[in-house]
């Protein structure tokens, strides 16, 4: 039972990183879409959102298998099951989990009758992680190093990292002539919890020795960095996980920059391109930090390892120790928010002629009824980049509903089919995005889901 529940930990221990927004990007009826490209073509007065619902977005997903692999009733013992699951899985699998809420939300145009200026505002908390599965410390707390004389396990398979933070973000966004729009945001960012184990090395491997029955090498230069978290370690710390959340979460935590970039260029007046960097920045972590090491080499040969004394199994654990100790330091480290790319290309089509019509002041949104394209996604991990690609068909249903339907592919899934839905009426805006619909007949299989929505109240620019 031990060495299943290690196996369980390992597995689900998560990494900072999240995902890929393909529904929202672009999708300009929805004013959360300035988050996912500063430079978006936004044409609104002003708007706000409602606190604490103009934006909620959950995902998850699992690259190497689904809850139904660990957790189905059909009858298979759950250590086997365990096992079919590490067994199928690779390094380079990755768990991900992502959950933003937005505090508050807003932006406005810059006053004056030529002004083609905008500011944006707002806080949003954000939940971030993601993990490579550790593939070798898997299989090594299941089986022993007994049945696999000659293996290197490589220890560098564990990469942790996980985050809890707000952001504070302050743009400006401006049409710089009618083909060209250009914007920008800065970004303050307060950690509030901080998981980090991401620069790990080291092996552990077996051989027969003619000396003795085995020799073993350990190599281990293992490090977690936690900030935020180390009080809850003091048994005289009365803990309220509410005041300190709402305190760091409120610039009271460790605090960090960033920005975010992006363009939007009409060649033609029906063909867009589009392209953003998001989350650029860093955090400096120096309050509350702790960090864990296993740092050293340790060596035996023999059945019994034949330390000073050569004979106690105690004194050879002891020798352990202090060849591999476990150290624990204060020191203040630095962690970098996972560098998000995007690009598109669109294509729109079946224009839409009003009576009245000033056609020097095109908006391809609102004067286009139909579009298609392509977007790219890049995201940075500590290994290999995170890409997807997706293709989209956008539709303006009623003057009042708009939908976007998309399919993707990415190392999660090769049948991700998702759709937006915005709807205003009058000032109110609401919006709902799900993916990886063909997984909700039993979403026990899925590799990944997500959902977006929110409620805002928008103030368009009256047309001429």
């Amino acid at each position: 039972m031990k060495k299943t529940v290690w196996v369980l930990v390992l597995m689900l221990a998560i990494n900072c990183f999240s995902q890929n927004k393909q529904i929202l990007y672009n999708f300009t009826s929805v004013p959360q879409s300035l988050l996912t490209n500063p430079g978006a073509d936004f044409k609104y007065n002003f708007y706000f959102g409602i606190p604490l619902l103009s934006g909620i977005s959950a995902n998850v997903g699992s690259s190497g298998f689904s809850a139904y692999d660990l957790f189905a009733a059909n009858g298979v013992d759950f250590n086997v099951k365990l096992r079919n699951v590490v067994f199928s899985t690779t390094r380079k699998d990755r768990l991900a989990i992502n959950e933003q809420i937005e505090v508050f939300n807003g932006g406005f145009k810059i006053s004056g009758e030529q002004s083609n200026s905008y500011i944006s505002f707002g806080m949003y908390q954000e939940f971030d992680a993601m993990s490579y599965v550790p593939t070798d410390l898997a299989i090594l707390a299941l089986d022993g190093n007994r049945d696999y004389l000659g293996k290197v396990f490589n220890l560098g398979d564990l990469n942790v990292k996980a985050e809890m933070l707000s952001v504070f973000h302050l743009g400006f966004h401006k049409n710089i002539n009618k083909n060209f729009i250009l914007g920008v945001r800065g970004k303050i960012y307060s950690s509030i919890y901080n998981v980090s184990s991401t620069n790990n090395s080291g092996y552990i491997y077996t051989n027969p020795s003619s000396a003795g029955v085995y020799e073993q090498m350990i190599y281990s230069q293992l490090q977690l960095n936690t900030s935020g978290i180390a009080k809850y370690d003091d048994e005289n710390y009365e803990p309220n996980v509410v005041k300190d959340i709402t305190k760091r979460a409120f610039l009271g935590g460790n605090l960090g920059l960033g920005f975010d970039a992006g363009f939007t260029y009409y060649p033609k007046k029906n063909v867009q391109l589009t392209a953003s960097m998001i989350d650029v920045g860093f955090i400096k972590h120096n309050k509350e930090v702790e960090s864990l090491t296993y740092k050293g080499t340790y060596e035996y040969k023999g059945v019994i390892p034949k330390f000073s004394s050569g004979e106690s199994v105690e004194n050879g654990f002891q020798d352990f120790k202090d060849a591999i100790p476990l150290d624990t330091l204060y020191a203040a480290y630095t962690t970098w928010r996972p560098a998000k790319f995007n690009s598109s290309v669109q294509f729109s089509f079946d224009e839409e002629r009003p009576e009245e019509c000033n056609c020097l002041d095109y908006n391809p949104e609102t004067i286009y009824k139909s579009a298609v394209g392509a977007q790219l996604f890049v995201m940075t991990t500590p290994r290999t980049p995170l890409v997807a690609f997706t293709t989209f068909y956008r539709r303006k249903i009623f003057k009042s509903l708009q939908m976007k339907a998309t399919y993707t592919l990415d190392s999660y899934s090769y049948n991700n089919i998702g759709l937006g839905l915005s709807s205003t009426f009058g000032p109110v805006n609401f919006y709902v995005l799900a993916d990886n619909l063909l997984e909700y007949r039993d979403i026990t299989k899925a590799n990944s889901l997500s959902f977006q929505l929110g409620l805002n109240v928008i103030f368009k620019n009256r047309k001429k």
